[in-house]
């Protein structure tokens, strides 16, 4: 079958799909996004090629799509309708829970009811969403050597998963014997429901979500998992999602797995399956975050533990390169230590200046040192050079106790049982040493002449009794990275959003998600269906008091969001830019507006909308304060939010590293970055907050805006350039 065939063929199953649907209506917008989706999927050569010489021809669209054209339908449909003509698999990549959840257990059933093949789809989660049965075996009985403990080590060493509690009872005291006892209790309460299929080992699934320092010690991860020489291999719960994920059509996943599977074969191979990539602005921010790294420099008994640990293990299966072990651990411990010291002599002063504007119960918080120029001074390369090199011989002999073991597994599968333990308890320690070895290479790295620096910093903060300074280093640009590591795999894809223009054009996300001036992109605007002018007025509050000015502004600000807030009847959304200044519209709030108020963070998200929807239902007011969470992803059709005030305009926090190292390198190269990146940035994130406020064709709404540069300044017209063309109204506060 040829593309055009193909493309064809799907759209033409979209158009009996939106046929088929009771009270459901054609939208143009929608119908040109699935024709955009159907073409660029039936141009991608996926798979092998007959000629190994020649390159593949890829295809990849970038679609802007408005709140309300339906973009979920538009590109499932062609894909799904495409994927199985083809005998290949769609993989679908969001950003938060919420579309997850919708797709998984809204979208895809009444597709796979209603398209004319059959389809299985599945979601994908991380290894850590599932408990380990093997640790939870052990945690649940105390960790007791018995019946699948561990014969061969001491009494009254700790087991595997609590290989860093004696750290942790060093730093805050130990736990108290009822926190413990609770513990224990809760673990075997898990296993309980376990053995009787209460639960079915996901921790999204748990009636109360774990708090992450009880789940992680029975969490399932890569690092310390035999996979099929494991004794409950046939019982785990992550493998048997596996095989629902191998059965499946279509596969949704998040980002961040998206990007750190990578090579590991968990999902479909990205040469060789149709890819969507929805909330797509976020994929940038993403990839940062996937490619950062951290080291403690402070907290360091974890190395002779695991030196300890590493010995006795790597004695029991004879592992010649355990001799180096002492050596490596002593000198890593050392070079850490110096590399602490000489942080301190060298951004001291830095690290230890109080942060302007904190508050007093603040001041635990973390200070920054960031590293300029990306250049690492002198003094701190020799002690990173020695952490790294002794990091990497480290890890070498681990690698080699593991690889002992597995050969021990296969060749004893008797002794499975004692043998996975044993390969936990090393698999547990890598991580912490790879994050070591992986920051101080990147701390050491230096750029190419002309080529971006990756972004360095420390920081210092006070946990406990314990005063804790942290390495940090980052790729700064997120289109080098994902042109590196993902757009290279990749051979069809559709990224799609409804935020993806800024001030009206691609190019800012084309960059930041390295696809600009890739020929295989094509990008497309597709419009909402709402008439915003109609539906929509924007006022534009203008204070007399500068918004630079925090103090001055936040106080008119707040007297003219109290007065404004006094006039609400149903719902309404307040987004702020800082707990700050939330904090201070809440102390101002006048007592019988108090109960109309919900604060993000005094409930959890799920059970403060549905108090929301209670309120407006029995028609009274509800008004939620929130934050930059609440300015994204939040479906508040209707009455629920018939009135959206933003304090402030949402640029991105003035003290990130990232940003600042960015900025430094553009201000260097003779460019503006304000202009290039803070404006773009504040646009999209703009965009967003003001979506939150029209959700359907039926709904009216206000949207407040306190800040009056959005109408006085150049960059605020670009801003406006980039928003739904709502009815402008401007006026004075107070």
């Amino acid at each position: 079958m040829s593309s055009t065939e193909w493309a064809a063929q799907a759209l033409q199953s979209f158009e009996a799909v939106v046929q088929s649907t009771a009270g459901f209506r054609v939208r143009e917008g929608q119908r040109r996004m699935a024709e955009q989706v159907a073409q660029t999927f039936s141009q991608a050569q996926l798979g092998k090629l007959e000629d190994d010489d020649a390159l593949p021809q890829r295809a990849i669209a970038v679609v802007q799509a408005g709140t309300g054209v339906g973009k979920s339908l538009a590109y499932s449909v062609p894909a799904i309708a495409m994927a199985l003509a083809r005998g290949t698999r769609v993989l679908i990549s969001t950003a938060t829970v919420a579309l997850q959840e919708q797709l998984v257990h809204k979208d895809l059933p009444a597709l796979a009811a209603r398209m004319e093949q059959p389809f299985q789809f599945a979601l994908a989660k991380g290894r850590g969403r599932y408990v380990c049965k093997l640790k939870l075996e052990r945690l649940a009985g105390g960790g007791a050597a018995g019946p699948g403990g561990d014969g061969d080590l001491p009494d009254g060493d700790l087991p595997d998963d609590d290989l860093f509690a004696d750290e942790e009872a060093e730093q805050r005291g130990k736990r108290p014997r009822h926190e413990s006892e609770a513990r224990m209790k809760f673990y075997a309460s898990m296993a309980d429901a376990l053995a009787t299929s209460e639960w079915d080992g996901d921790r999204d699934t748990l009636a109360t979500p774990p708090e992450p320092e009880a789940w992680s010690p029975v969490a399932a991860e890569a690092s310390s998992c035999t996979g099929k020489h494991c004794p409950v291999f046939n019982q785990c719960t992550y493998y048997e999602r596996r095989k629902q994920l191998v059965a499946a059509q279509v596969i949704v996943a998040n980002h961040d797995l998206l990007l750190s599977s990578l090579g590991a074969r968990l999902l479909p191979e990205l040469d060789n399956c149709l890819l969507v990539i929805d909330e797509a602005h976020h994929l940038p921010a993403t990839a940062l975050d996937q490619f950062a790294c951290e080291a403690d420099l402070s907290r360091l008994t974890w190395i002779d533990r695991l030196a300890s640990r590493a010995l006795r293990i790597g004695q029991l299966v004879e592992v010649e390169e355990i001799a180096d072990i002492p050596n490596h651990a002593a000198r890593l411990r050392a070079a850490l230590q110096d590399a602490a010291r000489l942080v301190m002599d060298v951004y001291g002063e830095q690290l230890r200046a109080p942060v302007p504007g904190r508050r007093q119960f603040a001041s635990s918080l973390p200070t920054r040192a960031r590293v300029a120029g990306g250049v690492l001074p002198e003094a701190l390369v020799e002690p990173f050079s020695q952490a790294a090199h002794h990091a990497e011989g480290f890890l070498n002999a681990l690698r080699a106790i593991s690889k002992a073991l597995r050969s021990e597994m296969r060749d004893k599968p008797d002794e499975a049982r004692r043998l996975s333990q044993l390969y936990a308890q090393i698999g547990v320690l890598a991580p912490r040493l790879e994050a070591v070895h992986a920051g101080a290479q990147l701390l050491l790295q230096d750029a190419p002449e002309g080529a971006v620096p990756a972004a360095k910093w420390f920081t210092l903060e006070v946990e406990g009794d314990f005063i804790v300074v942290r390495a940090h280093a980052s790729p700064v640009l997120p289109g080098n990275t994902l042109r590196n590591h993902l757009w290279s795999a990749v051979r069809g894809a559709v990224l799609t959003s409804a935020t993806l223009t800024s001030c009206g054009q691609f190019d800012f996300f084309l960059r930041e998600s390295g696809l600009f001036g890739d020929e295989a992109v094509t990008t497309l605007a597709v419009p909402s269906p709402f008439d915003y002018a109609l539906q929509g007025t924007l006022v534009a509050t203008e204070t007399r008091a500068e918004p630079r000015d925090a103090q001055a502004f936040t106080a008119e600000m707040v007297d003219a969001l109290l007065s404004d807030l006094a006039l609400v009847e149903a719902g309404a959304l307040v987004l702020f830019t800082s707990r700050e200044q939330m904090r201070q519209a809440v102390d101002m709030l006048p007592t019988a507006m108090r109960s109309a108020v919900l604060v993000q963070n005094t409930l959890p998200r799920p059970q403060l909308l549905a108090r929301h929807r209670e309120r407006v239902a029995e028609g009274l007011p509800s008004i939620i304060f929130g934050m930059q969470s609440f300015g994204e992803g939040l479906d508040l059709p209707g009455r629920l939010c018939e009135s959206l005030f933003i304090t402030k305009l949402p640029f991105a926090p003035p003290d990130d590293p990232v940003g600042e190292a960015r900025a430094e390198w553009l201000r260097g190269a003779g460019r503006d970055p304000f202009s290039e990146l803070v404006v773009p940035a504040t646009a999209i994130r703009l965009a967003q907050w003001v979506g939150r406020a029209i959700r359907t064709e039926e709904d009216r709404a206000h949207v407040y805006c306190y800040d009056k540069r959005l109408v006085r300044t150049g960059y605020g017209q670009r801003l406006l350039q980039g928003l739904p063309p709502f009815t402008l109204a401007r006026r004075a506060a107070g």
